[in-house]
């Protein structure tokens, strides 16, 4: 029973590994996206709504 365990703990040791390098990835995906410069105060404040 102790194999079973130990091979559940490297199993889950590898999982987090593994979900660490894909948060990683994610956030150097996010930084790599070019600065939008942000839109004038004015716009979007108010919605023509005539058809």
């Amino acid at each position: 029973m102790s194999q079973v365990d130990s091979r559940d703990v490297v199993g889950t040791a590898v999982l987090k590994k593994a979900m660490d390098i894909q948060a990683q990835n994610a956030m150097q995906l996010l930084e790599a996206l070019p600065k939008i410069p942000s839109n004038p105060p004015n716009l979007g404040n108010s919605v023509d709504v005539r058809v």
